[in-house]
């Protein structure tokens, strides 16, 4: 199935959508998308609940996100296009939950900003509480799939000093969304093709096979650090084709459009503006 939450942003509600691609109202059976829900989201004929009218505001498919955890350099073609070597564990960094946006919302730049850059992320959202899982039984923890887009701001993030998590934290820099899919529609999420346009240009190409980590081993590898919990929210790694990448580097601007797919997940897009 494929859920979503609708309306203002801070007061969506739940709703899945039809076989057309309609909202349907789900809040008569659930009160919102988060918690406990997401160990075992609902199972309804969305034919039989209310017709949303309209083309209501998609927010954030998930709400109560305890941690939005990010994972670095974890597509081998990404890590050649930034001159790295690929890690031997999983780069570990955190975004602020602050961050969090709806997937058509505009990507404000923060005050300093020069070098803001885009990655579209598979990402995953835990449903049930992992703690020491085991590969073989960590995507047993998923509730479902969505897309991310981990905006960066390089300059904070690589040149101040610090941790990463400078540069991944900023507001808006944490669209999610459209859809949270469960897993029984996605399938094997290590085969999933990705792309992100940038003012109608294909910037970035992908598949989740690339990645160096798996969902499984990634989920397994935090569960052995901390608790995993249901609504926790983590995005997986980006292929290659981010700005810093280009040569020379190219970095948002105000006015820029980003177009983000995941293949099964839907589709964002947001346009850039500056926080004032």
């Amino acid at each position: 199935m494929r859920f979503v939450r609708y309306g203002k942003a801070g007061a969506e509600q739940p709703g899945v959508l039809d076989a057309d691609g309609r909202v349907r109202d789900l809040s008569g059976v659930v009160t919102d998308l988060a918690g406990d829900v997401l160990a075992q989201l609902p199972v309804a004929d969305p034919e039989s609940l209310p017709l949303v009218q309209g083309e209501p505001r998609l927010g954030p498919p998930v709400a109560g996100v305890g941690k939005f955890i990010g994972i670095g350099l974890n597509y081998s073609d990404h890590a050649a296009e930034a001159g790295m070597e690929p890690p031997k564990e999983p780069i570990v960094f955190m975004k602020a939950t602050s961050s969090i946006s709806g997937p058509y919302d505009p990507v404000l730049l923060p005050r300093g900003s020069e070098k803001s850059d885009w990655e579209v992320e598979l990402g995953v959202v835990i449903g049930k509480p992992a703690k020491y899982v085991s590969n073989a039984k960590a995507l047993e923890h998923v509730a479902g799939y969505c897309i991310v887009n981990d905006v960066s701001e390089r300059a904070f993030q690589i040149e101040r000093g610090g941790q990463w998590t400078k540069g991944k934290g900023c507001d808006t820099f944490g669209p999610i969304g459209p859809w949270l899919v469960t897993p029984d529609e996605v399938g094997d999420p290590q085969s999933l093709d990705m792309a992100l346009d940038l003012n109608g240009a294909r910037a970035q190409t992908g598949n989740t096979a690339s990645m160096i980590f798996s969902v499984a081993e990634i989920i397994s590898y935090l569960s052995q650090m901390m608790s995993l919990q249901p609504g926790d929210v983590i995005a997986t790694g980006t292929p290659p084709g981010v700005g810093m990448g280009a040569k020379p580097p190219r970095y948002l601007s105000e006015g820029d459009v980003m177009e983000l797919t995941v293949a099964g997940l839907g589709h964002q897009r947001q346009t850039v503006g500056r926080d004032i």
